[in-house]
């Protein structure tokens, strides 16, 4: 009896660790596609959805044949899937997007108020409840990225005359309550049904659905861009990060609520300010790294 405790108590050690570092390499993962992103975007070039195009193409061509070779029927209808793929979509455009008019300290600080979404989707969707702690948890981290918004509405034009800070800031908590949508439906799907399903139709749909939106809206500024080895490996680094974040969450949400993994945003946040911190020694950035470790 001694020993299978022991053994029990050992294997939930093994998996909180492995958790741990599940979540820790989501931090990672959208701490480099913010990077990249705020690279592409001081290099001059405007193509958010031929980014997020890359990524869903990789998701795709690794996670399709596997769901082939299952020969299996789809456990949740298609056009959910669609419908999740074309909300996923939007939110990667206009997250990526905000990176032509904002700094990634605003971009990465903001991206932070999915948690907030999450949590209100998950109450009222899924049935999940929160402890008071947890709901002060959230307000202090409503509180914090509110003084963001105020420093970008005092300092526009301050350090880039082309840069819109609040432009920027609008596009990010736009794009989160997209993510928010997406990330509940994927939750329910992961718990519900089968992960490889999820991902595999993910990335189909969102292929399907960034190419017409590319054809559309992106074609000009497609032509514009000028393929360097630099400008290559930008891209390249962008969709790895993406397929990392969409197949390691899936992992992650099977023992976790949606907003524990979220909240690993706010790691990934730190991460890129202190990337810009490096770049860029103002005040400002400081300010904003300051209110990340009090959120």
């Amino acid at each position: 009896m001694v020993l299978r405790f022991m053994e029990d108590k050992r294997k939930d050690v093994w998996g909180l660790l492995l958790v741990l570092l599940l979540g820790q390499l989501v931090a990672f993962s959208m701490a480099v596609s913010s990077f990249t992103s705020s690279l592409i975007a001081t290099l001059g070039v405007d193509a958010p959805l031929t980014q997020s195009f890359f990524a869903y193409l990789l998701l795709t061509l690794v996670y399709v044949p596997i769901l082939f070779h299952r020969r299996q029927k789809l456990k949740i209808p298609w056009y959910w899937y669609l419908a999740l793929a074309f909300i996923d979509v939007q939110g990667n455009y206009l997250v990526v997007k905000a990176y032509q008019y904002s700094y990634i300290t605003s971009v990465t600080l903001l991206d932070c108020w999915t948690v907030v979404w999450v949590i209100v989707l998950t109450w009222y969707a899924l049935g999940t409840r929160y402890s008071f702690w947890q709901f002060v948890g959230a307000g202090t981290c409503v509180a914090g990225l509110a003084l963001v918004l105020l420093s970008d509405s005092k300092s526009a034009d301050a350090q880039d005359p082309s840069k819109i800070p609040l432009l920027g800031d609008a596009l990010v908590i736009a794009g989160t309550v997209f993510f928010a949508f997406s990330n509940v439906g994927e939750e329910y799907c992961v718990k519900k049904k089968d992960r490889v399903e999820v991902v595999a139709m993910f990335g189909l749909f969102g292929l399907l659905v960034s190419i017409i939106q590319i054809f559309m809206f992106e074609r000009k500024n497609l032509d514009a861009i000028a393929w360097s080895p630099k400008m290559i490996c930008l891209f390249a680094g962008f969709a790895v990060a993406i397929f990392m974040f969409y197949t390691i969450t899936p992992f992650v949400l099977k023992v976790k609520f949606l907003h524990h993994v979220r909240q690993e945003m706010i790691t990934s946040s730190q991460v890129g300010i202190r990337q810009e911190m490096i770049s860029s020694k103002g005040l400002q950035n400081k300010i904003k790294f300051g209110l990340i470790k009090w959120s």
